[in-house]
This record gives C-alpha cells, sequence and structure tokens, in this order.
C-alpha cells in the first residue's frame, strides 16, 4: 500500500487509519516473559508470578464529539466509559475487578456534569463488581475526555484471543446488530456473563467484541487467525430499524463475535438457547482458508464490508 502524504512530504494519521497506525506502533514494543496475549488483541493477557488465573489489563475512552456529543447526558457517559473496556473482558471471557478513570475536561464545565458522569461510571461498575480504586484528573481546552483501565483475571484454559480460529469454523454473533442507531451505544451491558457461559461449556477458538462494526472487526479476527472468512448477508440479525448497511458498518453494537467447530454448532444452539432464551444467537457464516474474504446473500447486498475506522 503507498500512503500519501502531506505537502511538507510527511505521512499523516489520515492516511495510515488506525490499523496501519497500530501495525506501526506496536511493531516497536519490547515484549515479556510474563506476557501471553499483549497489544493487538481485545486485552493483554499476563501471567502471574506464580501459579494461579491469568491477569488482564485493558484501556479505553471515550472523547467528547467522537464517543457522545455535548447533548448526551453526563450519566449515559459515564455509563459507556465504563462499558466499553469491560466489553473488552467479554471479549477474552475474562472477570472485571478494579479500574482506574482518568477525567480530562474544559475548566467551563460544570461540576453537576462531572458528578453526573461519575455516577454513570459507579453504576456501570457496579453491575459486575468493579472496584474503582483511583485514577486523574487533568484540564484541557480541547474537548473532554474518560479513559478507563480494567483490571482482572481469567483462568489459563478459558481465556479467548482473536487468533484461535480455524478453516470451517462456524461464526456466530450474539443480540442483534446495527442497534448504534438507536442509542443503543449509551445503554449497552456487556456480554460478560455470556462469555464466561460460553467458555465454561464450549471451546470456543476465536472471540472479540463488535465495537468498531462486523465490516472492520470480522476481518481482524479472520487477519488475526490467519483465515478468510465468508458470511451471509441475509442471515444477519438486524435490529429494529436498521439495514444490513447499518448492521455491518455502524459499529457501537458490542456484541459478541466468536468462532466454533462446526461440530459443536447445533448443541451451541440448543444450549444456548436454553441458557438464554430472549438472546438472540445467530450463525453468520464460516471461516476457510481463502486469503480474501467471500460474501453470500442477495445481490443488493453484495457490498465491501466497511466499519468504524479512527483517522480515517
Amino acid at each position: 500500500m503507498k500512503l500519501r502524504q502531506s505537502a511538507a512530504g510527511r505521512t499523516r494519521l489520515g492516511d495510515l487509519g488506525e490499523d496501519l497506525l497500530l501495525q506501526k506502533l506496536l511493531s516497536s514494543l519490547p515484549g515479556g516473559k510474563r506476557v501471553i496475549a499483549g497489544a493487538g488483541d481485545d486485552a493483554a493477557i499476563v501471567g502471574p508470578p506464580g501459579r494461579g488465573d491469568l491477569m488482564v489489563l485493558k484501556t479505553d475512552c471515550v472523547v467528547e464529539r467522537i464517543h457522545f456529543d455535548v447533548k448526551t447526558a453526563p450519566q449515559a457517559i459515564g455509563w459507556k466509559a465504563m462499558m466499553r473496556p469491560l466489553s473488552d473482558f467479554a471479549a477474552v471471557s475474562a472477570v472485571p475487578e478494579f479500574a482506574l478513570v482518568t477525567l480530562i475536561t474544559q475548566k467551563e464545565k460544570q461540576l453537576k456534569w462531572v458528578t453526573g458522569m461519575y455516577r454513570g461510571l459507579r453504576r456501570a461498575a457496579g453491575r459486575f463488581g468493579v472496584c474503582i480504586v483511583g485514577g486523574e484528573t487533568s484540564a484541557t481546552p480541547g474537548p473532554a475526555a474518560i479513559s478507563v483501565s480494567v483490571f482482572g483475571r481469567v483462568e489459563k484454559k478459558r481465556w479467548v484471543s482473536r487468533s484461535g480460529g480455524r478453516p470451517g469454523d462456524h461464526l456466530f454473533v450474539t443480540g442483534r446488530l446495527g442497534n448504534s442507531i438507536a442509542g443503543k451505544h449509551l445503554r449497552f451491558i456487556p456480554r460478560i456473563d455470556e462469555s464466561r457461559w460460553l467458555t465454561a461449556h464450549f471451546r470456543i477458538h476465536a472471540m472479540m467484541d463488535l465495537s468498531d462494526g462486523l465490516g472492520a472487526d470480522l476481518p481482524r479476527l479472520a487477519r488475526a487467525s490467519k483465515v478468510g472468512f465468508e458470511i451471509d448477508r441475509d442471515e444477519l440479525p438486524l435490529a429494529p430499524g436498521a439495514s444490513v448497511q447499518n448492521a455491518i458498518s455502524d459499529g457501537e453494537d458490542y456484541e459478541l463475535l466468536f468462532a466454533v467447530s462446526p461440530k459443536d454448532s447445533q448443541r451451541l444452539r440448543a444450549a444456548w438457547h436454553r441458557k438464554f432464551p430472549r438472546l438472540k444467537l445467530t450463525r453468520i457464516g464460516a471461516l476457510n482458508r481463502k486469503s480474501s474474504p467471500s460474501r453470500t446473500g442477495s445481490n443488493e447486498n453484495r457490498k465491501p464490508l466497511h466499519g468504524y475506522v479512527h483517522f480515517q
């Protein structure tokens, strides 16, 4: 890929996009003997000094005018800020325990906005038994931003990465897609309970949460697993009022996308329906050996896969 350059001959972030930027940054990071899954997956997995569960670390942020606007209720902002990293805990089937919160905002911001935002943070943390144990505050002349770092654990035999997918695996998604157009991104609940149940009863080969849209996140899972994929767009579980393109491209659904062996597929669907009768589980395709993805479905739905990508 030939990158464009500015008039001064410098490559801009907008020319790279998020994925290429991360490739450049992450390739220079040092590893360590205790790092099991580092930067580039949904969360970092680190081995403890002794025996026991693995440590899980994740940080995420929400930024004014990107993830919320000036009219968004402060409590909803706090809820979303905490639930975003917790959704990544669901992606690796981990249990969150502690959180640090960094608030960066303008000095003109009213106190009731901050207290309302923290009320949302506390409510979201309490939903999964997470203790907020500290953080930082800083003033800025620019847009407000809230960064949340979460720490927790996962059993050695139960953590899941993006990179374990195998040719022939069936691809499933939880819930319905395209919900962000109805404001779900401000009130979603991460699929931690469902993820923990999945890894307790089935061998999940690869998994991630859908934060940037199926069109961006599924290719990431396939690249990490070094496989191709095929999806049936006619089978995508659409939210009320959503189109196929909404389901693929809009992002912020925060549902689980995962791959399992086809021999487990039927048993999984039956067991899921008994355990979570109100939450839809849909097979949307499969992984394959092809180097490029294929898509099946009605002709009007044969459009390229695209999701949300920062800096573009």
